[in-house]
């Protein structure tokens, strides 16, 4: 569209206060379109809370809400502060508080776009009278008519986010803009500096804002009460070891929820019996290779143990962002979890599992498949769709 058709468009940016929504906002600016900025706040430590409902200071999001209203200031748009802290904790966080509880290792970012982000403030945004929301991430869309929306993959292939974004129907797909999703990481940063925006050389922002600085296990530990057990060798490492108690437990845990399969343990054993060393090696380091929910128990082996690897999985919830399920059997390449280099795979009709259950199979073996996380489909560089790890 030309610069005079855009002027009629009023479009919502979301601005985190970081460079890659700042960018977004500025080509949008530039491009004609009639902007507003909005700073989202989803979550706040019940201490930041004060009398009339506003807000203290809080080291989760108030500086990058300064960087937000420094950019949006030098944008000349209006910049506003939006609250989805009770959206966020009912789609989001209790689903995630769950998800630990189960055993399983969720991916809250993929649930935050789909209930929250796109969701919750697309709503919003359309409640206001804008036509459009954008934000900061790296995808494309492809309109082949005015109702069906192609995902695809974007320019930057490392800072890819279709993986978080699989989850997302056309009915969301057609309100929303991804500004930067035809550039690179370097070049958006080259954008920041060629419009001046004080953020340009701002460090990206790592992990979970609601978690902070400190370990997931203990963060955790303020929701989901600890439950020690057992930990016990796979039956391929008893094989491979030597040393007293290598038939039985080698240690305690402190509860199932607070490790995922593949990750490295080691010191942190309590009550560890054994010095784990391979009959023709040095000492290994330790993987938790299964979680026995019934028993209560913490499966590990070394890092080459064949139960870490898996060629078939079965997939729940699956969401096809064309709206139709492909034909079955679909010849695609898939990651299992972001920035994953693509795995061919076959996928298969649904398996009766309820919930729209499907097979897929690897043409190589998956290393540390992790129920809760997602599975997702791609072909010919568009996003196809995806669903929960089961």
């Amino acid at each position: 569209m030309s610069v005079k058709q855009n002027k009629k468009i009023k479009v919502l940016v979301a601005m985190s206060g970081g460079v890659d929504s700042s960018v977004a906002a500025a080509l949008l600016v530039a491009q004609g379109y009639d902007v507003t900025g909005a700073f989202m706040v989803n979550y706040e430590d019940e201490i930041t809370r004060i009398r009339g409902g506003d807000y203290a200071d809080s080291k989760c999001w108030t500086g990058d809400y300064q960087d937000a209203l420094r950019v949006a200031a030098k944008l000349g748009i209006p910049l506003l502060r939006l609250n989805f802290v009770k959206e966020y904790k009912k789609t989001v966080l209790d689903y995630m508080y769950d998800e630990y509880r189960k055993g399983r290792t969720p991916n809250p970012d993929v649930l935050c776009n789909k209930f929250v982000k796109f969701g919750s403030w697309l709503d919003k945004a359309k409640e206001m009278g804008f036509d459009k929301l954008a934000t900061g991430h790296y995808a494309r869309l492809r309109f082949v008519s005015a109702r069906q929306a192609r995902l695809l993959v974007s320019k930057d292939a490392n800072k890819d986010q279709t993986y978080f974004l699989h989850q997302l129907d056309q009915e969301q797909l057609k309100h929303v803009l991804f500004p930067i999703g035809d550039y690179l990481k370097s070049e958006v940063r080259s954008l920041a500096r060629k419009f001046n925006l004080s953020n340009a050389d701002k460090e990206e922002s790592m992990g979970i804002c609601f978690v902070g600085e400190v370990p997931m296990k203990e963060f955790l530990l303020k929701k989901i009460k600890s439950k020690p057990g057992k930990i016990i060798l796979s039956p391929s490492a008893r094989e491979g070891v030597r040393g007293s108690g290598s038939g039985g437990a080698i240690g305690e845990h402190d509860g199932l929820p607070f490790y995922t399969i593949g990750q490295r343990i080691g010191l942190e054993i309590r009550n560890l019996k054994l010095e784990i060393r391979r009959k023709d090696k040095e000492s290994q380091p330790l993987y938790v290779i299964d979680k026995n929910l019934k028993t209560n128990e913490l499966v590990v082996g070394f890092g080459n143990d064949q139960l870490l690897y898996k060629k078939e999985i079965a997939a729940a919830d699956v969401n096809w962002i064309s709206g139709q399920p492909p034909k079955f059997p679909l010849n695609c390449e898939a990651r299992l979890r972001h920035r994953q280099p693509l795995q061919k795979c076959i996928v298969y009709s649904p398996l009766g599992r309820g919930r729209g259950g499907l097979a897929v199979k690897f043409f190589k073996s998956q290393r540390a498949v992790t129920p809760g996380q997602f599975v997702v489909f791609y072909k010919n560089g568009e996003c196809l769709g995806g669903g929960v790890i089961v």
